[in-house]
């Protein structure tokens, strides 16, 4: 079995969710006591968070280097980092280590072309849904028409995330909120919505709606349990 390399805490509500999930994904697949072999690194998610709304993403690319090569020197065999928006300095990340990354949008894409999907919905950080890093990935390499929500809407996502959700604070009304924009994308012509935000898939699953949701960390883990047996 390979050791799979975490860079988290972005949030670190979110990053329990990977932990969980790569260690059942190992179970599953291997059976007995089997669980993941790992490294992490946790960074503090506060300075990250002011340097994106600063718009210095240069200054979260050389903290999130340094995790990874700290990751890296753990003894990780390839890279996931938990978080969708942080793919933005993915590439940055990628020049500072000689191991593999695993991209998130390209675990997400694999699994919508595998369904024969080819337009869908975005949710997520207002990076991920206005900025071309993350939509530009899935349109470019993989054909996909992302839609996303109306300013209004983003930014009732964009919140949400920031000041409940990475706080644990899970509220009736923006999960509504949440299910009434789904609905929305799904009036467009959308065939599925990403939550393409790690955080998301605590708020809103599959059993609310039946539109079809692809929680991006789930797909995620389940490509680092692939790679890593």
């Amino acid at each position: 079995m390979k050791t799979i390399g975490l860079l988290g805490g972005m949030s670190w509500e979110s990053s329990v969710g990977y932990y969980r999930a790569i260690n059942e994904g190992i179970k599953q697949s291997l059976g007995g006591l089997h669980s993941a072999k790992i490294a992490m690194y946790s960074v503090d998610f506060d300075p990250i968070e002011k340097l994106q709304h600063e718009g210095d993403w240069e200054g979260t690319a050389k903290i999130l280097s340094d995790a990874a090569i700290k990751v890296q020197s753990a003894g990780a065999d390839f890279l996931l980092i938990c978080t969708n928006t942080m793919h933005k300095v993915a590439p940055q990340i990628e020049e500072s280590i000689d191991i593999p990354l695993l991209h998130i949008a390209d675990a997400t894409a694999d699994v919508l072309v595998k369904k024969g999907i080819k337009t869908v919905g975005l949710l997520g950080t207002a990076f991920t849904m206005e900025q071309d890093f993350y939509k530009g990935r899935l349109s470019d390499i993989y054909g996909l028409t992302v839609l996303t929500p109306n300013a209004a809407d983003r930014k009732i996502v964009h919140d949400v995330i920031y000041k409940e959700l990475c706080l644990g604070n899970l509220l009736p009304d923006s999960k509504a909120e949440y299910l009434r924009i789904i609905e929305s994308l799904a009036k467009q012509g959308a065939e599925a919505v990403i939550l393409g935000c790690t955080e998301i898939g605590m708020l809103v699953d599959q059993t609310d709606t039946e539109i079809d949701l692809l929680d991006t960390t789930y797909i995620h883990a389940q490509k680092a349990v692939e790679t890593a047996i």
